[in-house]
Formats: C-alpha cells, sequence, structure tokens
C-alpha cells in the first residue's frame, strides 16, 4: 500500500474508489467498507484509495496508532491511503470545498464509500446528503453503509474504547475482530526486574488506550515473530514513583537480546491478577521474585490451554 502524509504529492489516482473515515481500530464495520472498497476497485480496474485523519477530529484517544492503524488498512487490500494532517487550518475548510478541491480534483474519487454518520468539512457541516447531492455534478457514485450492530450494540470506536478500558477485552476483540493489542517502541527503563532475574522490555505505547493496571499472558510480536510473556500495566513494580500514570511492561519468554528503540506488538491473551503493592513488603525484592515466578507459571498453564 502507498501512503501519502498530505495531499502534497498526490495525483489522480486511476479510477479512484475512495473509502471516507477516521477508521480508528479499523474494526469490525470498518472493515467491511474496506473489503467492499477494495473489491469494487478491482472490478473497475481502479485503485482502492481510503482517506482518513490524523489526529482524531474530535480529539478522540486513539485505538491503535497512526502507523499500526495503516498496517491494519493494508491487509484490507487497500492499493493507497492518503493521511490528512487535521490541523487547525485544514478543520477550516468547508465541506464543499473538502468535496471538489480535494475528493474530486485532488484524488479523482469515482466512487465513495462512507459511514451513513460521518460528517466532515469546517463545524461538521459535511454529511451524508450532502455528498449524494454533489454526486452528479462532480461525477462520482456515493456508496452508503450503515452502523453495523452486535447484540444490539451499535459498534463504534468509542465503544471499543470504553469495553478496553474496563477490562472487557473478550468483548473487544469480537468487535475488532482481533486481538486487544499495544503497538510500542521498547524504551530504557531502571532495568529493576533485570535485577531480580527476570528482564523486562519497557514499552512506550504510540496510542492512548490500554487496559486496566494488572499483569496478563501474553503474546509478543517482533520481528514477525511471535514470543509468549507476560506483561504488567501500572506503576513500575509499584516501588518507585514514575512521571507517567500507566506504563507497560513485558518479560518475554526464552528472549535475550538487545531491542532497545525497536517496536513491538503486545497481544492479550488473559488477565492473570491485579496489580499489587511490594513497597510495603520489608523484602520487597524477594517478593516481587517470587510472585513473577507464580505470574510466568500462569501464563504457561494458559498458553498450554489455548
Amino acid at each position: 500500500m502507498k501512503t501519502y502524509y498530505g495531499l502534497n504529492k498526490v495525483k489522480k489516482f486511476k479510477n479512484a474508489v475512495v473509502a471516507l473515515g477516521v477508521f480508528d481500530g479499523v474494526h469490525i464495520g470498518h472493515r467491511y467498507i474496506l473489503r467492499k472498497c477494495a473489491a469494487q476497485a478491482r472490478r473497475i480496474n481502479g485503485t482502492s484509495v481510503v482517506v482518513t485523519f490524523y489526529p482524531h477530529p474530535q480529539g478522540e484517544p486513539s485505538l491503535y496508532s497512526l502507523k499500526h492503524r495503516l498496517c491494519l488498512i493494508e491487509e484490507m487490500g487497500i492499493d493507497a491511503c492518503v493521511v490528512i494532517n487535521f490541523s487547525c487550518h485544514f478543520a477550516k475548510i468547508s465541506a464543499l470545498d473538502f468535496i471538489k478541491n480535494i475528493l474530486v480534483d485532488k484524488i479523482g474519487s469515482r466512487f465513495i464509500f462512507v459511514g451513513k454518520n460521518f460528517r466532515f468539512g469546517r463545524g461538521a457541516c459535511g454529511n451524508l446528503k450532502l455528498l449524494e447531492s454533489l454526486s452528479c455534478s462532480c461525477g462520482y457514485k456515493v456508496i452508503s453503509f450503515g452502523v453495523i450492530k452486535k447484540n444490539n450494540q451499535p459498534v463504534s470506536s468509542t465503544y471499543i474504547r470504553g469495553l478496553i478500558t474496563k477490562g472487557k477485552l473478550d468483548e473487544a476483540e469480537k468487535l475488532l475482530q482481533r486481538p486487544v493489542t499495544v503497538y510500542g517502541t521498547v524504551i530504557r527503563g531502571i532495568s529493576l526486574a533485570k535485577k531480580i532475574g527476570f528482564p523486562t522490555a519497557n514499552i512506550d505505547p504510540h496510542h492512548e488506550i490500554l487496559p486496566p493496571a494488572g499483569v496478563y499472558a501474553v503474546k509478543v510480536i517482533f520481528n514477525q515473530k511471535v514470543y509468549q510473556g507476560v506483561c504488567n500495566i501500572g506503576k513500575r513494580m509499584v516501588t518507585i514513583h514514575q512521571k507517567k500514570d500507566k506504563y507497560v511492561e513485558a518479560h518475554i519468554f526464552n528472549f535475550n537480546r538487545n531491542i532497545y528503540d525497536k517496536n513491538l506488538e503486545i497481544i492479550f491473551v488473559k488477565k492473570i491478577r491485579q496489580e499489587m503493592n511490594f513497597s510495603r513488603q520489608k523484602d520487597f525484592l524477594v517478593s516481587a521474585a517470587n510472585q513473577i515466578k507464580k505470574d510466568i507459571q500462569a501464563a504457561k498453564n494458559i498458553f498450554s490451554r489455548h
């Protein structure tokens, strides 16, 4: 998939079939639209193009980082993605100008695939009705999609964010059609876990939504290989003060490599326990080490059943 950051280098695409939206999380509803977009482009020997925005136009915390989102969009068979910087300047563009100057003149849209509730343009005045009213004069066709429901609940990124923050990861996984994950960069910590025999990768997440604090059995994807491990979300060993309210730290089984500044993805399999405070115990390092051993065994038992 060819990715364009901004509109400067974009030229009209051949028979552009455009999927328009934020697509945060690329959940089950998004994936349906993207598959239909890609299929239509193949039918007319055209180019499937996603037009998306970053940061989130409504200022919502992101389910996935932009890089992660783009990977998921590419998996849907999309040919190109145009990432528009949602700046103060861009937010002032009228809905009419967005359609005529960007979707039509710049991208060359022949088909526009969009959710029925999607809004765009200055003051979010643009909607499906406006897109359809200009379709004949601008030479494109609009294909609209209603909100998908699961158990009478409309599927939305906002709803999924709530499920993840409440720890309802199984429910979120069904709506995402993939496990709940965290994608981030390995950064340096204080190596406290390493001192007690359990080296960890400290992760700086590329997005804001994290499961609740606690210890989880996880799978870790690094360099396209899958490893097993345990992950702690919360305060660093709950023994020292940290600047951030939450952090992510993973101990990867049978892994001994220097991966500082590298990116990896953590897949949450099952929660093992709540966060524990070892700092109040006299021999907190010994207590922490003993608990980590129990966590590792609990995780291995979980993996043996999966």
